[in-house]
Parts: structure tokens; sequence; C-alpha cells
């Protein structure tokens, strides 16, 4: 985390902690402005002006963040971010994962390797590396949830990486999910309704985005209905 990140927040004892994991925008952004209305939230993202214009945003509705700009792709990384929660903390009431890499769209066979090698890195192994790191703070929580989103895109055509990386991610999910049945927290995979994000924009160029759900929106449909 930087320095900025590591200064002191004054919270009561039964502050519920969030962590947004590609909180720099999109969807991401909008659930860590809507989930600082009643928690302390912790920002990751690699893009430290997207955190910077988060926390202002945070700030001026009254709520406060622990910006931590760092790669999820980094396991160092995220060893320390769990350690930091830990000792900081001690808990973490949800955490809900939004970092995602989309590789550009074409056939198949004219894929790149490096974006394959990219969207396996951030959209499988960071997911991999982050749940043995998440996973022993939300069992210290009870009542804790991991979100996760899904979009169904396997299979549809050009979007070979994407849609297969994004599979692999969500088949990793339901494992855990099934294995942290009994355990003291639950882990939700969520498909949410489209919304004009950078991602998207990349996915269908010239879409009208008018007739698409605003992130803010659709975050707070979500929390709504986990009664977040």
């Amino acid at each position: 985390m930087s320095q900025n990140a590591m200064q002191p927040h004054r919270q009561s004892p039964d502050t519920r902690i969030a962590l947004v994991t590609g909180a720099s925008r999109g969807l991401g952004a909008a659930l860590a402005l809507a989930l600082a209305r009643d928690h302390h939230v912790i920002a990751v993202a690699r893009t430290v002006g997207g955190l910077e214009e988060l926390d202002d945003r945070i700030r001026a509705a009254g709520g406060s963040a622990t910006l931590a700009p760092m790669d999820v792709t980094e396991p160092e990384a995220m060893a320390q971010l769990g350690r930091s929660i830990y000792d900081r903390w001690g808990r973490l009431n949800l955490w809900a994962h939004t970092a995602i890499y989309a590789a550009p769209l074409t056939p198949s066979a004219h894929l790149e390797s490096a974006d394959l090698d990219r969207s396996l890195k951030v959209n499988v192994t960071a997911t991999a590396t982050l749940i043995k790191m998440i996973e022993p703070l939300l069992n210290l929580t009870p009542g804790a949830r991991a979100l996760f989103f899904d979009d169904a895109r396997a299979g549809a055509k050009f979007f070979g990486y994407y849609g297969a990386s994004k599979a692999a991610q969500m088949a990793l999910v339901r494992s855990w999910r099934a294995e942290s049945a009994s355990a003291g927290f639950d882990v939700e995979i969520l498909t949410p309704a489209p919304m004009p994000t950078a991602v998207r924009a990349r996915f269908f160029p010239g879409e009208d985005r008018t007739a698409l759900s605003a992130p803010g929106d659709e975050a707070a449909r979500i929390l709504a209905g986990l009664g977040a």
C-alpha cells in the first residue's frame, strides 16, 4: 500500500470493512462508492488517478476509504494486502472482485499469445491468489460475503481468450463456493445488467449506451438484493 493508504483511520470497532478489487472505474468504483455509506472501503486498483478520484467522491459523501494502488497479479502485494487488513482491522465483511482483463475481440485463429498470458494471469491466477489470501479474513467475520461477477461470454464468437479465462475464473469460484458451503461466509456469483463501462465499449463500439444501466444504479440494485 502507498504511504497515503497507510494513514490511520479512526473507526468504531463495529465498523464494517469492505474490500473492492478493481475499484478505480466501472462497477468496481460504483460498488466502492455505494459500500462506503456504511462500510470503510479498501479500494484496490493499479490506476492511482482513478483511486484518488474515487476517494474524493467517497469523502464528499461522508465516507472513508483506504487506497491500495496495487496490481492484483503480484502475489507478494496481495499477501501484504491481506496481512495489512488483518493487522489493522482483524476482519473483512465483504469482498467484491471486479478486476478483469478484457483481451481484444478477434477470431480464435488470430489470437495473440501475449493476450492469453495476460488473460490467465489477471482473470484466473490472480483470483486464485486472492481467494487464498482473503479466505482467512472472511472466516474471522461471521456473515461475511465474497462477490464475483459473471457475464456469460464463454463460447461467444470473437470472445475466445476473454470467454475462456472468465469461464475458468467462474469454475474456480464455483468450486470455492461449494467447498465453503458450511463455512461462516457466503460466496455469491452475480450477473450484472449491461453497463456503459470502458470494457463494454471495447467489446461493442458504437453501441447505443443510453439503453444501458448506469454503474451506480446497478451497484445499488446488487447491494439491495444482498441486503448489504
